[in-house]
């Protein structure tokens, strides 16, 4: 009983091509203004051209899922004899466990073994499970998801036992760290998935959006990729934030639906887009939209600035309340930790690479539950074959 819609459907699944969408640009008035209305205003009459034709571009790049390898093609031999312990924040997380299933194959794959550890999500429990990991004297540990700062006195054991520590979203930025110490980290760039998030909205409405961004402002990292989102969103003016949420995430299953009742409310069809810093928001909201009678294919259509856990694919292949989301390559991350730690045992820097945002949506995932990148798995071997 899920309330269809041919042409918003449509509408959503026939990408706009850049000359398209300059077309679309050039038939509004003006261009963009530096900042967006306040929050709830009524639409402008003007558009953003030049913002606008950037968007497409931006976006139609995103979203092309046949890209090549473009990642590292040199470094060291396989290292031989090597242990990683991959501490997870917890397993129950979809993009810890899908980094944990990479680094897994690719310890396999350069002959190295590997053990997981569930920190259980809770502070005390990933103070135990780094403890447990550190006692093992393994040759690498992996962060899983966690902020080190939770587990300093464990962090500082580890590197007076001298055992390298690689994060993956342990910080908020690629590469090494001094403070907490870690050879490198592995994520993509937060400003790149807050842009390319809100320059999706932008496109695929043609600069004429009322937004609603959902996000955990007691999490600086999220609070900070909401705040990106909003800044590019305001180089459009015809793209409106209607409102701002902020919902922390263990509170999500339970203020979510509320939230959403309350919004379609006061905002009814004004409300189009969504953007979230997880896409967790919109499994949660999907209730509520389906209550109020509103198309699984949209509007609100929404995209997820979050990890691209299967579920969220689910929900964009069969059109339920989520069109997009801005998926990390889970499994190539974990080769890429591997690859990393890989140089720290044979003293090289570390590689540099940070893997360029994706887009997916029905269109371009095949049906797949998770973004997987072709090229990575055979690059890394070739590297590692010496």
């Amino acid at each position: 009983m899920y309330p269809n819609d041919s042409h918003l459907r449509s509408q959503l699944r026939t990408p706009l091509t850049t000359a398209a969408l300059l077309t679309a640009a050039a038939t509004l008035l003006v261009g963009c203004g530096s900042g967006g209305p306040a929050t709830g205003a009524a639409p402008p009459k003007a558009g953003c051209p030049t913002a606008l034709a950037s968007a497409g571009a931006a976006v139609a790049r995103a979203e092309k899922a046949d890209t090549a390898w473009h990642g590292p093609t040199t470094g060291p031999a396989a290292v031989p004899g090597k242990s990683i312990v991959y501490v997870a924040q917890t397993m129950t997380n979809p993009g810890v466990a899908g980094v944990a299933k990479g680094v897994e194959e690719a310890a396999k794959a350069i002959g190295w073994q590997v053990r997981v550890i569930d920190g259980d999500g809770t502070p005390a429990g990933i103070q135990a499970a780094l403890s447990q990991a550190i006692t093992l004297r393994p040759s690498g540990i992996v962060i899983g998801g966690f902020d080190p700062q939770l587990t300093s006195q464990q962090m500082a054991r580890a590197e007076a036992a001298d055992i390298p520590v690689i994060g993956w979203h342990a910080v908020g930025s690629p590469g090494p760290s001094e403070n907490p110490k870690l050879f490198t980290n592995v994520t993509t760039k937060v400003e790149d998935v807050a842009r390319i998030s809100a320059d999706w909205i932008i496109a695929r409405s043609a600069g004429d959006a009322g937004v609603v961004l959902f996000t955990d402002d007691s999490i600086p990292f999220a609070k900070n990729k909401a705040e990106l989102i909003r800044k590019e969103l305001a180089t459009c003016s015809g793209v409106r934030l209607l409102s701002y949420e902020n919902i922390p995430i263990p509170d999500a299953a339970s203020r979510t639906g509320q939230v959403v009742s309350s919004l379609l409310s006061r905002f009814g069809d004004d409300w189009t887009y969504s953007a979230a810093i997880n896409d967790l928001y919109f499994a949660d909201a999907a209730p509520a939209l389906r209550a109020a009678g509103r198309p699984g294919s949209g509007p609100p259509f929404n995209i997820g600035a979050g990890d691209g856990d299967p579920s969220a694919f689910q929900r964009i292949n069969s059109e339920q309340f989520q069109a997009a989301t801005v998926p990390e390559p889970l499994n190539q991350q974990g080769w890429q930790i591997v690859d990393e730690f890989n140089r720290a045992f044979a003293g090289r820097p570390a590689s540099g690479y940070v893997a360029p945002v994706h887009i997916a949506t029905a269109d371009n995932s095949d049906g797949a539950t998770s973004w997987d990148p072709s090229g990575y798995r055979d690059g890394y071997r070739r590297i590692w074959a010496g």
